[in-house]
Formats: C-alpha cells, structure tokens, sequence
C-alpha cells in the first residue's frame, strides 16, 4: 500500500480531514509511509502529535490500533499475554484423557489462548494500520527494548509460539513530550519531527477551519491572547486543542469581542490550574470584576 504519493498528497489529504501542515511535516509524514519507518514525533504537550497519527489513519482508511505508554507498562500490556485461566480449564479438561503432557501443551499454546495487545495486534493485521505508541517518554527505559525488535524488523517472537512477522507493515508513530531522552537505539531506527506550537497565522488557520461561524476578528484576539499566554510561565500552557474549545466557547457565549470580561468569564476552558489563572490575569494585567460570597439565609 502507498500511504501518500508525494508530501503535496499528504498536505492535501491531512488538510481534508482538517489537519494542517506545514512543509516539514508533510514531507515527514510522506517519507514515513514511503520508506515504511516508524515516525517519532516529538514536541511539548498539545501540539497536535497524537492528532497526526489519527489524521493519517483518517486519510488513508486505515484502522489506528494504540499503545497509550504510562510508568509501568510491560510485556503483557504491549505485546501480549496467555489467558491463564482458559489454558487451566483446559488442562483440568484434559486429565483423564490420553493425551500426553506435551500434546496438551502443544494444545494450550495456541491462537485459542493469546491475548493480543496492541503491538502483536499492529503486527498481525492484514489490513491498512497505523500503530500509535503515545508518550513514548512516559514508559520506564526497559520498555524501549521491546520496542525494537518491532520497529527495526517488523516482528514479534512468541518463545511457544515462534516468530510473528508482518504481512502488511503499519504506519507507525511514536509520540513524546520529551520528558526523558529517548535511546539512541530507539532513534535510529525513526524518522524525526519536532512539532511546536504553530504561529498565529497557522493558529488561526487551524481555530476557523475547525469552528465554523466564529468571526475573523474574534479568532485573531482569541489566537492573539493564547499566543501571550504561552509566553508566561505556566503549569500547563493552553493546547491548539483549548484555543478550539475556546473558540467554541465564544460561539456558544455569543460573545463577539474577547475583552477583559470576556476573557475572564471563560479563562477556565484554557488555563487549568488557578496558579496559571491568577499568574495570567496579573501578567496581562486583566481587570477583574469583584466577586462576593452569597449572604447567608
């Protein structure tokens, strides 16, 4: 399978499905599926990496199987395990019987008995896949190492079983915020690309192709705003997806100019944290409506 016939085709069928790209990020995502390597995108919180993966697998009628990475993540959650109690039963169905220990194990390690998880599942797929392995930074360094013999030849050894190698290979991207640098071993076998947050030009493109009816003006000061609250120093800085959700948020307000009040009434929807809150509307010198505490009854 061709995922894309040149990075302009990738541009054009992202773009389709409402994901803009800039040059880099087209020609990266072309070569991926082209030269069949995996694609690790790296770059903070919010910028649409995850997106990407589902944006490919949207334009190019792919299913999209996911390893979402946590602290503590091992083999049975990302390859595979045996379902231990249906080979028990099997085990207690077989005594009596004359079948022979390495019969019935023979029996038992089979396909009637595997768990796939997503890496073995990615593998073992005919059809069109993108395999996204998320927060890639977030698993222990040990967990890299199973990734690699996915990612360097496209298998999966089973020790009952024997080695699983793909009959179609997936479109595979690893994300990370870079919380952790990653293994040189992991790296070599990727195409990178760092994705930031994009310039308010891009922004906006994005904001208004994404919430039909909000008006230019209004999407330049939300776009405006957001680009200064990812200059302050913050906990958590807002994502391209909350400069969405604002945007949507005006819409549904009916709120046709962000002005302080305005900003004030919804500043929620992008800043999480009241550490962030309370730093924004000191650094951008926000005017803030005075609040009272109901009387009591």
């Amino acid at each position: 399978m061709s995922w894309f016939t040149s990075p302009a085709d990738a541009a054009d069928r992202l773009g389709a499905t409402g994901y803009l790209t800039d040059a880099a990020t087209a020609t990266t995502t072309f070569l991926a599926g082209a030269l069949e390597k995996p694609l690790l995108i790296e770059g903070p919180a919010g910028v649409g990496k995850t997106e990407l993966a589902k944006a490919v697998a949207r334009s190019c009628g792919a299913d999209l199987v996911r390893l979402q990475c946590y602290e503590g993540l091992d083999e049975a959650r990302a390859l595979y395990e045996w379902n231990y109690k249906k080979q028990l039963l099997r085990i207690q169905a077989n005594q009596g019987s004359d079948a022979t220990w390495d019969e019935t194990h023979d029996d038992i390690f089979t396909d009637e008995f595997l768990l796939t998880r997503p890496l073995l599942t990615a593998i073992r797929r005919e059809e069109p896949t993108v395999l996204l392995i998320d927060e890639v930074d977030k698993t222990d360094v040990e967990v890299e190492g199973l990734l690699l013999e996915v990612l360097s030849d496209f298998q999966v050894t089973i020790p009952e079983m024997g080695t699983v190698t793909a009959v179609r290979r997936p479109f595979v991207v690893l994300t990370s915020n870079a919380t952790r640098e990653l293994s040189e071993a992991v790296k070599r076998r990727c195409l990178y690309l760092h994705l930031d947050y994009p310039d308010s030009e891009r922004e906006r493109e994005i904001v208004l192709s994404q919430v039909p009816g909000l008006q230019e003006a209004v999407a330049a000061q939300l776009v405006d705003m957001v680009a200064r609250l990812r200059e302050l120093e913050l906990k958590k800085a807002p994502s391209i997806a909350e400069s969405i959700d604002w945007a949507r948020t005006l819409i549904a307000l009916e709120i046709d100019d962000l002005d302080d009040d305005a900003v004030n009434a919804t500043l929620g929807v992008v800043l999480k944290h009241v550490s962030d809150q309370e730093r924004a509307v000191k650094e951008l010198r926000l005017t803030r409506p005075v609040r009272t505490a109901g009387a009591a009854r």
